[in-house]
């Protein structure tokens, strides 16, 4: 941003009328007044800006010379620099000497304020820039392209540097910018100090953190990343504390499927929440087999995985079938122990695994049949995948 704006021009008029009691213009480079004390006259030409711009030095009006150019009263007119360019002008109106003494402080004041406002301009550029990036990146599916790569280098982004997708979500209520204004209270915790996460805002509820994943520089460690996943939730306000839910996914050694570690991390707190809501923290390491068993869901196979499972359920009406093959399941076959928590004979749990079979098909007494069982409980009593 090379330029002045009305907005801009505005707050320098605001700021520098405060200094002196004179009155303030602030024209672009074309000589247009977009800021002014005297309201009036804003959107007029200033001829002594022209002549400011074009010969590149502070213009003094007298009130003896404001007879040959338009638009213009007795003043100053001062260049004002960024970047070594003339971007535009300062005026003060009044006999110029008794200004002369707030020329150079006004000028100054006034390219101080331009200064802050493109650095920040710049700043905020550069963080839409990689939050757009990140979006990007975690949807995405393959190699990273050219046009990616370039891009994150202009943002300083080592896009080959391992990483793991993490999300956390704040529980929504009725007023989106509560949850809204939460979420950037946890950017700021992640972002200061700065540990080199990429983080960006997924949606008016979810963040989405690009964390290193070499907490100890060598190596993919869980469990020092869930004990620093339990630092920040210490970190956080209470009120924080009990709305949000942290998932983070599976690392991928090849940083260019850092898309799946994203999808890991949604499954996982998917799952994580319908199973254990009262927590706040969800690991995929916790969650593996369902997250994995997750993708099976709309398939096929998936679906062939479930018919001996939910053949059972829709015979066994009372459920006690189940709780059997539950308990069967839990004591990995163990005939007496699974009678002793059922409180039935052992011939009563025979009887019971024998119409189990008839009901499902599989062969209960074999790995096969019996995983496909499990399979097909974790998938649609546990998880509720349907």
């Amino acid at each position: 941003m090379y330029f002045l704006d009305g907005s801009l021009a505005r707050q320098i008029v605001n700021r520098t009328m405060k200094i002196i009691g004179h009155n303030i213009n602030v024209m672009n480079n074309h000589g247009v007044i977009l800021g002014s004390g005297e309201s009036h006259r804003i959107g007029a030409i200033h001829e002594g800006a022209l002549l400011a711009i074009s010969q590149k030095r502070t213009v003094e009006i007298s009130s003896h010379s404001t007879g040959t150019l338009q638009g213009v009263k007795p003043g100053i007119n001062l260049p004002l620099h960024y970047k070594g360019k003339v971007i535009g002008v300062i005026g003060i109106t009044g006999e110029p000497e008794k200004l002369r003494s707030y020329g150079e402080l006004l000028k100054m004041t006034a390219e101080i304020i331009v200064e802050q406002a493109n650095t920040l301009e710049q700043a905020q550029w550069q963080y839409r820039q990689k939050e757009e990036l990140i979006i990007e990146l975690i949807k995405s599916e393959g190699s990273f392209t050219s046009h990616q790569r370039n891009w994150a280098s202009q943002l300083n982004i080592d896009l080959d540097a391992p990483r793991v997708v993490a999300v956390i979500q704040v529980q929504a209520d009725e007023e989106e910018t509560t949850a809204n204004s939460m979420l950037k209270q946890v950017m700021h915790l992640l972002e200061n100090p700065s540990r080199g996460n990429l983080v960006a805002m997924a949606s008016m509820t979810q963040l989405v953190i690009l964390k290193p994943a070499f907490l100890d520089g060598k190596s993919w460690d869980p469990n020092l990343e869930s004990e620093r996943i339990d630092q920040l939730l210490i970190r956080l306000p209470k009120e924080l504390n009990s709305r949000l839910k942290i998932s983070l996914g599976h690392f991928f050694s090849d940083p260019q499927e850092i898309n799946r570690s994203y999808q890991t991390a949604l499954e996982t707190l998917a799952i994580g929440q319908q199973l254990h809501p009262q927590q706040s923290k969800y690991l995929y390491e916790d969650y593996s087999l369902l997250v994995l068993l997750s993708a099976l869901k709309d398939s096929w196979r998936g679906k062939e995985l479930l018919c001996p499972y939910q053949a059972l359920l829709s015979a066994d009406k009372n459920g006690q079938l189940v709780k059997t093959l539950t308990a069967y399941l839990q004591h990995f076959g163990d005939l007496q122990q699974c009678a002793n928590v059922l409180f039935i004979h052992r011939n009563t749990l025979r009887y019971r695994l024998d119409r189990i079979q008839q009901i499902t098909g599989a062969n209960i007494n074999q790995l096969d049949g019996l995983l496909q069982l499990y399979i097909g409980q974790l998938m649609l009593d546990k998880a509720d995948i349907r």
